[in-house]
């Protein structure tokens, strides 16, 4: 196998284990993916060199397997927080070990992998995963309540007060509040998802819907081991497209949730049938409307998907140096393909597709991806920057 597949292989391992065992929300699967991805990619740069490590300063000579160290790092962290499937990721283990000459090398770069994922494991032990954080806020007009149908409660708002891996609290991206209920712009983002994002009666075109669902969820770990293959990525590199995509877009949820418990506002289902109740003159209640897709259990502002979208693009540009991400990205949700050559489109379509989606408003978006795109920015400021 080649060096960088091995990287790939366990990557695609992750996700699929991540999914069986912990069952997460969407927000929640990036953060479990970026511990996966932390540990591989110190334990290739601590081999390789090429990048700086992540919180780290630990080193193995260069003639230790990465391939090795990037498979136990990764099987040690799943192994850890999932035991139960530890027979599944042994016997994948054992696979990809088989494929990488039996030496001492192996055998040194399975040890080191398994000090990489000790290290990240002690860096997010008491992290706040899963801590209990009630919704503070009183519901009334403007602030968030359950929606229809299932009316579910805000079971994920521990995101917005988890430690993040590379911000320095969930709050330094914090944006400003969104528009006041009584505002012009405020009846607009109304008035745009009354028009185009109801389930009945929207002026979507067919087109716009088929992006609403495409969005719904996406395999972006594919998309990442297929951009690297195609372009000839070596191990190093691989690890870091995976842990600088990965660690930013979990850090974007994070600040996208702590934005949702700082701000607390309604959903557009609620927005638009109690419109009679913001006090804005410009609106128009409509009891009957729903959205085209299901709404979230959690706050409006910031949008999650956007904002994970813009730090997903940010970082992308950042490690590969150009906007033209080329990335061909699959919807597990509809099953359709489509290529993103650069990363502005990949914005402007997640950020439509959950306005025409009828469950955010253009501005929780909007200000989502540019939160995003700033919080990436600094982070590649400080973490994984090539080695002078």
């Amino acid at each position: 196998m080649s060096d960088a597949s091995a990287v790939i292989e366990w990557m695609r391992t992750a996700e699929a284990t991540i999914e069986a065992e912990a069952r997460p929300d969407p927000p929640e699967m990036f953060i479990w993916e970026a511990y996966v991805s932390t540990a591989v990619y110190n334990a290739v740069v601590g081999v390789e060199g090429r990048f700086t490590p992540y919180k780290w300063d630990e080193r193995a000579p260069r003639t230790v397997s990465s391939a090795a160290a990037a498979a136990s790092a990764a099987h040690q962290v799943l192994r850890h927080y999932f035991p139960r499937a530890a027979p599944r990721l042994d016997a994948t283990l054992t696979g990809t070990l088989a494929k990488i000459p039996d030496s001492e090398a192996e055998d040194r770069g399975v040890a080191f992998g398994k000090r990489a994922a000790d290290h990240v494991i002690d860096l997010r032990r008491d992290d706040g995963r899963g801590a209990s954080v009630p919704f503070p806020a009183r519901p009334g007009p403007g602030v968030w309540r359950p929606t229809p149908p299932d009316h579910t409660p805000f079971a994920t708002a521990w995101i917005g007060r988890v430690r993040p891996l590379l911000l320095d609290s969930p709050h330094q991206f914090r944006p400003g509040p969104p528009p006041a209920m009584r505002s012009a712009r405020y009846a607009r983002d109304l008035h745009e998802l009354a028009a185009y994002g109801g389930r009945t009666g929207s002026h979507r075109t067919p087109e716009q819907t088929d992006t609403a669902r495409y969005f719904t969820n996406l395999d972006l770990q594919g998309a990442l081991g297929d951009h690297a293959t195609r372009h000839g990525f070596g191990i190093a590199e691989t690890a870091r497209l995976y842990a600088a995509a990965n660690t930013a877009q979990a850090d974007a949820v994070i600040a996208a949730w702590d934005a949702k418990l700082h701000y607390g506002t309604w959903r557009p289902v609620t927005a638009i049938r109690e419109a009679d109740t913001d006090g804005n003159p410009a609106t128009r209640a409509d009891r009957h409307w729903e959205p085209l897709l299901v709404t979230p259990a959690h706050p409006d502002y910031l949008s999650g998907h956007a904002t994970m979208g813009g730090a997903l693009m940010r970082a992308l540009t950042g490690v590969l140096g150009t906007s033209r991400v080329d990335l061909h990205i699959r919807s597990t949700t509809t099953g359709a393909s489509r290529h993103y050559r650069y990363a502005h489109q990949y914005e402007q379509d997640v950020v439509d597709a959950r306005v025409w989606g009828g469950i955010h408003t253009r501005t929780a978006d909007e200000v989502g991806s540019t939160t995003g795109r700033r919080l990436a920015a600094w982070a590649l400021r400080k973490y994984f920057r090539p080695v002078p």
